[in-house]
């Protein structure tokens, strides 16, 4: 690779990133421009650079000058800045990505059209840093993974971009209390949390992984006495090392950070925001809805307790649910 040549690479299914190759022209001053079709590449000294450096080419196109590797949003600031000032493609790219600010509201709506592509087609992603071979959670927990207990690893084995599947049978002691009751319809309409009290309810959860993300959904049911099973969905997206966002249906979501302390996971409030269109617009709200926090402890190597509290600064515990639950043979 000679030193004023700039590599570009893409995944060839995909029909944005497929375009964007063909269409975009670096300056001639700047450099030579080099397309690498990274499915058709994959033991390319390049591609192999990429996995070296943990860079997911599913979450955007690389461009490589010199020493310097511009991922994502950077490689479309970087077309900005040194792509040619003609052509729809290079014109409409200067206007979107000249400012870090408008690249980072813009490009989650770029990335999310270009997986909906892919989801149509039916195509799988590249998964060049192999993350079918680990469970979501490694990358949350980091260094701490090592020391989970066997419960812990058995309860979040799920790997991502795979039809993964664990279940876990519990009983749960569940109350509400202040505004959660006296807004119990509200809250009931909103599937959300059981606005509920009762104890010694068998709950039954699906953790389930799907093939084209990274999600971690969670498919609870309670069974209350003289009511129909309750259904409880969210899933927990992975936003920064061992921060997740908890989204629910409605898109409320709640940020926390998960940690392994004085042999617990802990599950430490961090606020609420608003998913929407890829991004997650935080929310001051905590003052209002309180803030939630839980731990999960073992009991062996099959068991774990669970509790779930939410705290308001004014009315102190709004809602809480406790118990003990068992991961399920796969």
């Amino acid at each position: 690779m000679q030193s004023n040549e700039i590599w570009f690479v893409y995944d060839g299914e995909c029909p944005l990133c497929k375009s964007a190759a063909l269409a975009l022209r670096i300056k001639k001053a700047y450099g030579s421009l080099n397309l690498l079709n990274a499915r058709e590449s994959i033991n390319h000294p390049l591609i192999l650079e990429i996995n070296r450096r943990k860079l997911d080419l599913d979450e955007g196109m690389i461009i490589m000058e010199g020493d310097h590797f511009y991922h994502g949003k950077d490689a479309l600031k970087f077309m900005a800045k040194f792509g040619e000032n003609k052509g729809i493609f290079n014109l409409s790219n200067k206007a979107l990505y000249w400012s870090d600010n408008i690249a980072s509201l813009t490009y989650p709506w770029l990335r999310g059209i270009r997986n909906s592509l892919l989801h149509y087609k039916k195509v799988n992603r590249i998964d060049n840093l192999n993350l079918k071979a680990e469970p979501i959670f490694k990358s949350v927990f980091g260094e701490q993974w090592n020391e989970l207990p066997p419960v812990m690893k058995n309860h979040y084995a799920n790997r991502a971009y795979t039809q993964d599947e664990t279940i876990v049978e519990g009983i749960l002691d569940v109350k509400c209390s202040g505004p959660i009751k006296w807004f119990a319809w509200i809250f009931w309409l909103m599937r959300g949390i059981p606005p509920h009290t009762e104890n010694n309810v068998p709950v039954t959860v699906h953790f389930r992984s799907e093939p084209n993300a990274k999600y971690f959904h969670f498919y609870r049911t309670f069974h209350f006495q003289n009511r129909k099973p309750y259904r409880f969905y969210s899933r927990m997206i992975q936003t920064h090392d061992n921060e997740l966002i908890e989204v629910m249906w409605t898109r409320l979501g709640w940020r926390m950070s998960y940690l392994f302390e004085d042999g617990r996971v802990k599950l430490k409030h961090k606020g609420y925001a608003l998913c929407a269109f890829g991004h997650f617009i935080p929310l001051p709200i905590t003052f209002l809805l309180g803030r939630g926090d839980a731990e999960e402890t073992v009991v062996d190597d099959n068991t774990f307790d669970m509790s779930v509290t939410i705290t308001h600064p004014l009315w102190g515990e709004l809602y809480g649910y406790k118990g003990r639950f068992q991961v399920k043979p796969s």
